[in-house]
């Protein structure tokens, strides 16, 4: 049974730093694309970021190009989400997911049970 949690979320100043953690249990993790997806109030489910299992693939939405840093340890089974100089815009629930898409365009969307639960951030002006 596949498990994924998030953890980390919190409230963080505009312009601060924050770091998310996403621990995967249950699947060969190292073989595994991993991604981040974010929903705030009121719109849709987006993609954020989303790296290859070997990490040599990475790509980010242009919202958060430059700012946010998606990288894993794959010893760990973990998947992080490194937010800098957040904006208030970015104040969602952050979901991490198991094999994403690696565009913001893309029409899969993979199913329930890869998704953890979410964490929620909050950015203050």
């Amino acid at each position: 049974q596949v498990q994924v949690a998030e953890s980390g979320g919190g409230l963080v100043q505009a312009g601060g730093s924050l770091r998310l953690s996403c621990a995967v249990s249950g699947r060969t993790f190292n073989r595994d694309d991993m991604g981040w997806y974010r929903q705030a109030p009121g719109k849709k489910r987006e993609f954020v970021a989303a790296m290859s299992w070997s990490g040599s693939i990475i790509n980010y939405h242009g919202n958060v190009k430059g700012r946010f840093t998606i990288s894993r340890d794959n010893a760990k089974n973990t998947v992080y989400l490194q937010m800098n100089n957040p904006k208030p815009e970015d104040t969602a629930i952050y979901f991490c997911v198991v094999n994403p898409p690696h565009t913001p365009d893309s029409a899969y969307i993979p199913s329930d049970d890869l998704w953890g639960r979410g964490t929620t951030v909050t950015v203050s002006a």
